[in-house]
């Protein structure tokens, strides 16, 4: 679908109140132009109105007029350059930026991310920095609660039922 046509779809679901729908549209067009910054900019005001600060930020990274509550909030949601790399979904080479400004943003996320990895890192290789990205797992919150105990004992209440019928049908076929 051409840009302006989808463009046009994302005004119209915004209009009806769709922004999960708009959201992925405006999603879908970075990704096939992540050169546009316009893109970029449209995507972030809709992230402003679910109120995600860090998405919004996210988008609005290569932008010399960014909010820095909002980049503050996107650096600490992707706290790595490894994952900002990711999460900016750029490809190819920084001269193909439209401003100044978003090259050196890009440079520098990118020899960010080279210097944590001691190697150099591309835009279009993901496994170039994709051990930043396999972090350990974060360790679980504490002990069990009360809640998770009980939603545990339903669940294998649940099944044993379920296999007891299943075998009581199973036995019927054979009387």
């Amino acid at each position: 679908m051409p840009l302006r046509e989808t463009l046009a779809r994302v005004e119209a679901d915004l209009a009806a109140g769709r922004v999960p729908v708009a959201r992925q549209r405006l999603r879908g067009l970075v990704s096939s132009f992540p050169y546009d910054l316009t893109l970029r900019r449209r995507l972030a005001e809709v992230y402003r109105l679910y109120g995600d600060a860090a998405e919004a930020g996210r988008w609005m990274y290569l932008e010399e007029d960014r909010d820095a509550d909002e980049t503050a909030a996107f650096e600490v949601r992707y706290g790595s350059p490894g994952r900002r790399m990711k999460a900016l979904a750029w490809r190819g080479p920084e001269a193909m930026a439209a401003t100044s400004f978003a090259k050196g943003q890009l440079v520098a996320v990118r020899a960010a991310c080279a210097e944590a990895f001691g190697r150099p890192v591309d835009w279009d290789d993901l496994a170039s920095f994709r051990e930043d990205l396999e972090e350990k797992c974060e360790e679980p919150s504490g002990p069990w609660s009360v809640s998770d105990v009980l939603a545990g004992v339903g669940c294998l209440v649940g099944a044993l039922a379920f296999l007891g019928v299943w075998v009581i049908g199973v036995l019927a076929l054979f009387d």
